[in-house]
């Protein structure tokens, strides 16, 4: 089949703070049965994914630890190119925002935009989101907390360059008015239209000081860039964009983008700043950006500090790659968040893949085995039910396209499943173990099972984008080859007089829901006790007993720092002004090390409030900020796990 032309896709990149859970995974899975598809239908398709891996919670995750931000993120891409390639997607090329290559892109396109006069220099004032890393103002949170992620927001200032989003929001606004496919669902483009576009833009802050773990300024290393402009610009850096007009063929062949997969979370910054990005850089847009819905476990969003993360390698364990691909795409609508428990995993596999499919193949191949020796014979007698059969299954592919092309798989893979169960329907209706019982029959057996083994063998091929290597085991059962797309909307291009395979393979077995739960159950316990087995402890010796009222002497107070600077004198200490109720007291502690000025400010922490003030290298200090010190003499400052009022009490 010629090319039908190219189609260059995305998915967003993953942030490398962490193991991707099951919903991070659902968006390959997604993206990789689009491009299977294309590639059946004749495009040219290049399929792009890969790794965030700048910013500040990077860099924190990464102190925390007791590592580099290098060696963090080189563990957790690890992890997340394993899992790509655990559940069988099938991508052209992974990004890793840490590439010599992107990094070098970036400051270029940084620095085109600077002399262009679209980012200048200025300070950024306002209320920070440390996991989403965004700035907000006031009326931009959602109950006082961050409208991105619902966590609590500080109050942050710091030096920064700005990009004038401003300036492109009219040429925006025309764009989206004039290509209504440019945002889909359509549901997102009314949200980015009305919450965001509408009311005005501010101009956007592009580069940060606060910490180190970024793409540096090249012409003012003290800023490194800003994770957004860093990380969305992977889409035309990896495939060999040059900012200074040495573009790649690459590059040249593929860009725009045909589809950028994402998440519904992160709409905004692909639907208003990338697009802005791109007309100052005088590119043209994506022709499509799709916001996808959430997976949800139990009704609510997957966590690992609620404790309800499942991950796509331990449901790969229990079910096996194709029942995960086939369940996260079949359960996500096209708008609506959709919901993963182990129970409807259960349910699922069972009706549609042990019931509807694998009975449907087992029975097939058994017949013809029974009957015939394995030899599946078109001997062109055809009966009352086959006009129905043969319509609905040469009709399933351009309805799969259709669905296809409008995004809506768990609609299309419904459509292949429609097929099967006509199939199913066809074996009652014709019931071949009647028509085995007398030999003036057996021709009109032979047709029917030929019906069987070519709408399987359509089927099969119109699965394979979704479970490739179930579609791959269905043919090879049947020795049949995959029909070409061009032939999917006919019948009869199975050979006749081909043999099947002799014993045929049980493609997905029913599942014991108790059984199940149970093994999971004994899973989650083990792990547990080798949790607490490998975390390590420290003794250390033990001081002098002390009395309730020796304790009662101390006065321990939860505080807030509001400012914090390096004791000139001394590489060890930090000086902090720390607001404890309504007084503030200078506290001198020798955590320089550990942290930087920037970092300690608007952070809530444990003093001791009642300490003899002393002269600690020429700064008085007034109490004692509490630290933890391992056995490597590394300190983390004591926090309360909950945002408490500054001068609460600590008893």
């Amino acid at each position: 089949m010629s090319s039908k032309g190219k189609f260059y896709m995305t998915t967003a990149i993953a942030y490398t703070s962490g193991k991707p859970h099951i919903g991070n995974t659902y968006e390959i899975i997604l993206a990789d049965a689009i491009a299977r598809y294309r590639r059946k239908q004749g495009y040219d398709v290049y399929f792009q994914t890969g790794t965030d891996e700048h910013g500040q919670k990077i860099q924190e995750k990464a102190e925390a630890a007791g590592i580099t931000p290098r060696e963090h993120v080189d563990k957790v891409a690890d992890e997340v190119k394993r899992i790509w390639d655990l559940m069988d997607t099938s991508y052209d090329s992974f990004v890793r925002t840490t590439d010599t290559d992107h990094e070098k892109q970036v400051q270029k396109i940084f620095k085109k935009l600077y002399d262009k006069g679209d980012i200048y220099k200025g300070a950024y004032e306002g209320l920070y989101c440390t996991p989403c890393e965004s700035f907000w103002t006031e009326s931009q949170l959602a109950d006082g907390k961050c409208p991105d992620c619902g966590r609590e927001v500080k109050p942050a200032r710091e030096e920064a360059y700005f990009f004038k989003m401003s300036k492109y929001a009219d040429r925006l606004i025309e764009h989206i008015n004039t290509h209504p496919e440019f945002i889909q669902p359509v549901s997102r483009k009314n949200e980015m239209m009305n919450n965001f576009l509408l009311p005005g833009l501010q101009d956007l802050c592009v580069s940060r000081t606060s910490f180190s773990w970024g793409i540096p300024v090249d012409f003012d290393p003290k800023h490194v860039v800003y994770v957004w402009l860093d990380a969305l610009t992977n889409y035309i850096t990896k495939i060999g964009y040059d900012a200074e007009g040495g573009s790649s063929e690459l590059f040249n062949k593929n860009w725009p983008a045909e589809l950028h997969l994402i998440g519904k979370d992160i709409i905004r910054f692909h639907t208003i700043y990338w697009p802005i990005f791109l007309m100052a850089l005088d590119l043209p847009l994506p022709r499509q950006v799709f916001g996808h819905p959430w997976l949800l476990q139990g009704n609510g969003k997957m966590s690992k500090s609620k404790g309800n993360v499942l991950y796509a390698d331990e449901l790969a364990e229990f079910f096996g790659v194709d029942a995960v691909r086939y369940f996260v795409l079949h359960e996500m609508p096209f708008d609506n968040d959709g919901v993963i428990t182990w129970e409807l995993m259960v349910e699922r596999i069972n009706s549609d893949l042990a019931n509807t499919l694998g009975n449907l193949v087992n029975r097939t191949i058994s017949m013809s085995n029974k009957y015939f020796g394995g030899v599946v014979t078109n001997s062109e007698v055809t009966g009352d039910a086959d006009d129905d059969l043969t319509a609905v299954v040469t009709g399933t592919a351009a309805k799969v396209d259709e669905k296809m092309e409008n995004l809506r798989v768990a609609d299309a893979i419904t459509e292949v499943f429609n097929l099967f169960k006509r199939c199913n329907k066809y074996i009652d209706e014709t019931m071949p173990w009647i028509l085995a019982k007398d030999e003036a029959t057996r021709p009109r057996l032979e047709t029917v099972l030929y019906n069987l083994v070519e709408s399987i063998s359509i089927g099969a091929t119109l699965l394979k984008s979704f479970m490739p290597k179930t579609a791959d085991k269905i043919l090879a059962q049947l020795n049949a080859r995959e029909v070409s797309y061009d032939a999917l909307g006919t019948f009869g291009s199975y050979v006749s007089g081909t043999k099947v395979t002799n014993q045929p393979e049980i493609l997905f077995a029913r599942l014991d829901l108790e059984e199940v739960l149970k093994k999971v159950e004994e899973r989650y316990e083990t792990e547990a006790e080798e949790a607490k087995e490998e975390t390590p402890v420290m003794d250390i010796e033990a001081k002098a007993e002390i009395t309730f009222d020796d304790f009662m002497k101390m006065q321990f107070q939860v505080g807030e720092i509001i400012e914090c600077r390096a004791v000139e004198k001394s590489k060890k200490l930090l000086c902090s002004q720390v607001k404890i109720g309504s007084q503030v007291k200078q506290i001198v502690s020798g955590i320089r090390k550990y942290y930087t000025p920037e970092e300690m400010v608007g952070k809530k922490v444990m003093v001791l409030v009642n300490l003899k003030p002393a002269k600690l290298a020429g700064a008085l200090s007034e109490g004692m900020l509490l630290c933890a010190e391992d056995a490597d003499g590394n300190l983390a400052l004591m926090q309360p796990d909950k945002d408490m009022m500054s001068g609460s009490e600590i008893c």
